[in-house]
């Protein structure tokens, strides 16, 4: 290993996460007693113009009100981009008025380090004023073509980011990529067209000590190719996938929660590998298979997952 470290973020359970429009409180009950493990109220994309102010005020009123935690959520708020004029607004009424009640803030269209450093500025000084008791984090939208190529930078721009998201639809609109469906595959393109950007964020979030999210699939009517793609991000490591439609969610948490026979194994070589160590021995065998250190890594990978699970 290399003797520069960056320290994980924040460990959260993000198998699923459900997007939920500030624009209709009238989702946040079925939000809040669903199975999702991630809810973000959202203020950009899926709110009209006409509707940005009141949607704010739904969503100040909904973390003001409701009792996420008690349900297990992780709650999320995706402000607006920075280059409109309702960022700074989401950034102060919501955090001045409901900060201890929100976990993160998701920034949409990061494109530089800077745009981060701009939501690190204000929030650090609304915390401060408001003496909230606990740091809000960050999590970044990489859905452009100048954030994929300073996804590095934008990695490294805040010790509050916790993690970015792959936002596949506007990414394609930057790349003027042919898309069938969001999220989909086009049948011209041999392979997976999104593969090279998942890729490059997972290995971004993995150097950097971030978690890696896959974002939306457009197509709630076909749960076999939600699954497809989902399997596809699990695979390279993905760790959880947005659900823009209540019935995505259990699809989400069946792909990135390991399987039991998966956790079990994980633990015998863990458990393999302690007992090779004390008899002075970095290897072992386990099902006529070599296990050393790597192995170990990643069945720690599996095991903690399944403890997040099993703590929800």
């Amino acid at each position: 290993m290399s003797f520069k470290f960056y320290k994980p973020a924040t460990s959260r359970l993000q198998r699923s996460e459900l997007a939920v429009p500030g624009s209709s409180p009238k989702m946040f009950e079925k939000a809040l007693n669903s199975n999702a493990d991630y809810i973000f109220l959202d203020l950009e994309d899926a709110v009209s113009p006409n509707d940005k102010i009141s949607a704010r005020k739904n969503v100040i009123k909904a973390l003001k009100e409701i009792n996420w935690k008690e349900k297990g959520k992780t709650i999320s708020v995706r402000i607006n981009s920075l280059d409109t004029h309702y960022m700074y607004r989401d950034v102060v009424e919501i955090v001045e008025e409901a900060g201890d009640n929100v976990d993160t803030l998701l920034v949409p269209k990061a494109g530089t380090a800077s745009d981060v450093y701009m939501v690190d500025c204000l929030l650090t000084q609304i915390e401060t004023n408001k003496k909230l008791r606990k740091k809000i984090g960050i999590e970044c939208l990489i859905e452009t073509a100048l954030g994929m190529s300073n996804i590095k930078e934008i990695a490294k721009s805040s010790d509050r980011l916790e993690a970015l998201h792959f936002g596949v639809a506007d990414y394609a609109a930057s790349l003027r990529a042919r898309t069938v469906v969001i999220g989909g595959l086009n049948p011209d393109y041999p392979g997976d067209q999104w593969h090279h950007g998942l890729s490059e964020l997972v290995m971004t979030c993995r150097a950097y000590g971030l978690r890696a999210i896959d974002g939306p699939f457009g197509d709630f009517n076909d749960p076999d190719a939600y699954i497809a793609a989902a399997k596809r991000g699990a695979a390279i490591g993905i760790e959880g996938k947005w659900a823009i439609h209540p019935s995505q969610i259990d699809l989400a948490n069946k792909v990135f929660s390991p399987p039991e026979e998966e956790v079990n194994k994980a633990k015998r070589i863990i458990e393999e590998l302690e007992k090779a160590a004390k008899e002075g021995k970095g290897a072992a065998q386990l099902d006529g298979r070599m296990i050393d250190a790597a192995s170990a890594r990643m069945a720690e990978n599996i095991v903690n997952i399944d403890n997040l699970i099993n703590k929800k």
